[in-house]
């Protein structure tokens, strides 16, 4: 990896993507997935399609697994059971990303962070206490509160509000286009990380150019501490 100075200095809050971001989650989802749909008479579905899934928040998730595997029943009414499930395997297999634990421990000390995810703000939490990595985020706010979910940028703006900080100082990483997209809705800049699962599916017809990348937990560090990035 090259280094190379961002224009766009240093940013003053750093906002963080949940799933595939911080964590490598994508198993115990999985697991969780065929579960309700083998209850429900549905079909066993491989990872890699549950990957694809994945991103949009959970009642998003249930209804694609649904009708992907051929389960029977309304996914809506689904989702307590869902949750239920994906409870009981906390944490499972999830784990911080190699290099997440230390990078947010860094950073932390220097600016504020929060999480944005659509996962449950109920999950998420407990997913960040579970793996040590709580302490360093001022506030969570998940897909299932009074924010409207990713790509929409209501939960990014309040976010910013309640830190007083302005959007063109506001750094959104994230693994997906959907993450992108959140980060340019609200005026904020974004960093997408080329390890997380969803990368592979990014979609870069949306891109405008001088977009910035990062291929490890330490590369958003320099990023954010001296405004230097991958490229």
């Amino acid at each position: 990896m090259n280094a190379t100075p961002s224009a766009a200095g240093r940013p003053s809050f750093v906002v963080f993507d949940l799933d595939g971001t911080l964590i490598d989650s994508i198993a115990d989802l999985a697991v969780a997935v065929n579960r309700l749909v083998g209850e429900r008479g549905g079909r066993y579905l491989e990872t890699g399609r549950v990957v694809g899934m994945v991103g949009e928040g959970a009642a998003l998730l249930i209804a694609r697994a649904f009708e992907a595997s051929g389960a029977s029943g309304d996914p809506r009414e689904a989702m307590a059971r869902f949750l239920e499930i994906y409870d009981s395997l906390l944490p499972g297999t999830t784990r911080p990303y190699s290099g997440v634990p230390e990078m947010v421990r860094a950073l932390a000390a220097v600016v504020p962070l929060a999480v944005l995810t659509n996962k449950p703000a109920g999950a998420a939490t407990k997913i960040l206490s579970l793996l040590g990595l709580a302490p360093s985020f001022r506030q969570v706010v998940g897909g299932d509160g009074p924010y409207r979910r990713k790509p929409d940028p209501d939960g990014l703006r309040h976010l910013m509000a309640e830190a007083g900080v302005e959007a063109r100082d506001t750094l959104m990483v994230g693994d997906s286009t959907i993450d992108f997209l959140t980060a340019r809705a609200a005026g904020a800049r974004a960093c997408l990380v080329r390890y997380g699962f969803g990368f592979a599916a990014l979609d870069r017809s949306k891109f405008g150019g001088g977009e910035v990348f990062a291929d490890a937990p330490s590369d958003v560090v320099a990023l954010v501490l001296e405004g230097r990035h991958a490229g």
